[in-house]
């Protein structure tokens, strides 16, 4: 495995385990007989654009969008010219509630990876069409090492976990330093159930600027 930045070293041991062999093993196997999401060179995107030493928050969801075209390994985020999916207008409205957030023409998150937000999902590869088909299957391991290797870390940062399987990541965050901010999943069918009106971006946004960080959480078009 190669990531190309700090990740490597973080995440070695991880990355030689048996059980991530296990898992390679598995997604070999997945990609070969079935459409997967994302395309394999996207899988760790979200590590890729997001160097440990530079995460200033991290929101988890569950696992890729199991659509045509839509997963490239940012939790919610889509390429620009794919069709915002639902789960990310109901971020765009929240945000916009919230902070004022101007809702953009597309749901390309790159922007933010960029500046510091671990776009990370629970389990990073899905069968098309099949949510959660590939739940079980070796990636909770994988993103409980990420989620405690950042814990460990002494800088704060802001973790936001959405739905049962990001929150269940939460025993994991054990440094005072951080900040761990729960809710529902922004899905259509849960998001009335305790994501509207959570206010993580405004609150992400004070405590970080009480670090002496910030995220510009507008997206350009």
């Amino acid at each position: 495995m190669l990531i190309g930045n700090d990740w490597d070293n973080v995440l070695k041991e991880e990355f030689e385990s048996e059980d991530f062999k296990r898992l390679q093993q598995f997604l070999a196997r997945e990609y070969a007989q079935y459409t997967v999401y994302p395309s394999m060179v996207n899988i760790f995107n979200a590590l890729k654009l997001t160097p440990y030493h530079s995460v200033k928050a991290v929101i988890l969801g569950q696992d890729p969008y199991h659509g045509p075209g839509q997963a490239h390994g940012l939790s919610f985020s889509v390429q620009k010219g794919v069709d915002i999916p639902p789960s990310l207008r109901n971020i765009y409205k929240e945000m916009h509630d919230d902070i004022g957030f101007v809702i953009p023409s597309h749901g390309c998150l790159t922007e933010w990876a960029q500046q510091g937000v671990l776009l990370l999902n629970t389990v990073l590869t899905v069968r098309a069409g099949q949510a959660n088909s590939h739940k079980g299957m070796g990636w909770e391991q994988f993103t409980d090492t990420v989620i405690e290797k950042l814990n460990q870390r002494s800088s704060p940062m802001v973790f936001m976990l959405w739905g049962a399987n990001a929150r269940a990541k939460k025993p994991l965050i054990t440094n005072p330093a951080h900040l761990v901010l729960t809710a529902a999943h922004p899905s259509p069918l849960s998001a009335y159930n305790g994501f509207f009106g959570c206010r993580h971006f405004s609150q992400a946004t004070h405590f970080l600027n009480q670090q002496g960080m910030n995220i510009d959480w507008q997206i350009t078009e």
